[in-house]
C-alpha cells in the first residue's frame, strides 16, 4: 500500500463528508440522497487508519532492533520527523470518524426512529474500541522511545552526540503523544513530565552538544508545533459540532417522546 494514494483518498472522503455536513446543518436532517454520498465513507478511513497505526508500529518495532547507540540515534531521529505526522493522520480519520456518527444517527431518525437508542450504544461502543486500539499502538512507541531514552541516558558519557540526540528525540516524540492523547480524551499512565526525566538526566551533555546545532533544533520545534496545531484542528472543530449534536439530538428526543405520550 502506498501513502501517497491512501492519504489521497482519506483527503477526498473528508471533502464529502464536509459537504454533507452542510448539507445537514442546512436542512436539518439527513435524506437518502445525502446519506448515499457518504456511506462508503468508513471503509476508506478505516483503512487510512489502520495505515497510521501501521507506521507507527514499524517506528517502535524499528527502536526495538536497534541496539547501538549510532544507530539508535537515527532510529529515534526518523521516529520525531514521522510519528507527529502519522499522529495528526489519525487525529483526522478520529474527526471523520465522529463526523460519520453524526451523519449516522441523522439518517436513522430520519428512516428509523426507533432504532436511535440501540444505534447511538452500538456506535458509543465502537468509537471506544477505536480509541482503546490507537491507544495501545501510541503507548507501544511511547514505551519504545522511553527505553531508547533510558539505553542512551545510561551511556551518555560514552556518547556525548548521539546520546543527548536520542534523549532529545523521545522527549518530542513522547510529549507529542501524550498531548495527542489528551487531545482525544485517552487516558494515559505517563505524564509528560516522565517523558522529559531523561532529558533532565543528561542536561549537560545533550547541551554541549546541541550548542552548534541550535538552529536546527529550533527548526524542529517549530514544525513540531506547526503540526500539531493541525491536530489541535482536527480534533477541536470536531468537539464543537459534536456538542450542537448532542444538544440537538436532546430536543429531538424529548420532542419524539412528547408526541409519542400525546399518541
Amino acid at each position: 500500500m502506498q501513502q501517497t494514494p491512501v492519504l489521497a483518498r482519506m483527503i477526498g472522503v473528508g471533502f464529502v463528508i464536509e459537504e454533507s455536513m452542510t448539507i445537514r446543518e442546512q436542512r436539518g436532517r439527513v435524506d437518502e440522497v445525502t446519506w448515499s454520498k457518504v456511506q462508503g465513507a468508513p471503509a476508506t478511513i478505516a483503512e487510512t487508519q489502520a495505515y497510521a497505526l501501521r507506521q507507527l508500529d514499524a517506528l517502535a518495532e524499528k527502536l526495538e532492533r536497534k541496539s547501538a547507540i549510532g544507530e539508535l540515534a537515527r532510529a529515534a531521529r526518523e521516529a520525531e520527523s514521522k510519528a507527529q505526522e502519522w499522529l495528526v493522520v489519525l487525529a483526522r480519520c478520529f474527526q471523520l470518524q465522529d463526523a460519520i456518527a453524526v451523519l449516522e444517527l441523522d439518517r436513522v431518525l430520519d428512516a428509523s426512529p426507533d432504532e436511535l437508542d440501540g444505534h447511538r450504544v452500538g456506535l458509543r461502543n465502537a468509537r471506544q474500541n477505536r480509541l482503546e486500539l490507537i491507544s495501545r499502538c501510541t503507548e507501544r512507541l511511547l514505551a519504545r522511545m522511553e527505553a531508547a531514552a533510558g539505553r542512551a541516558n545510561a551511556k551518555v558519557l560514552l556518547n556525548p552526540m548521539d546520546s543527548p540526540a536520542v534523549v532529545k528525540s523521545s522527549n518530542q516524540v513522547s510529549t507529542a503523544i501524550v498531548n495527542f492523547h489528551g487531545r482525544l480524551g485517552i487516558e494515559s499512565a505517563r505524564q509528560s513530565s516522565d517523558a522529559r526525566r531523561w532529558a533532565d538526566a543528561a542536561k549537560e551533555a545533550r547541551d554541549k552538544a546541541l550548542e552548534t546545532g541550535a538552529d536546527g533544533v529550533d527548526a524542529a520545534r517549530r514544525l513540531g508545533n506547526d503540526t500539531f496545531d493541525r491536530a489541535k484542528w482536527a480534533t477541536g472543530k470536531l468537539s464543537g459540532r459534536v456538542g450542537g449534536w448532542a444538544l440537538r439530538r436532546r430536543g429531538e428526543d424529548d420532542e419524539l417522546k412528547e408526541k409519542s405520550g400525546d399518541a
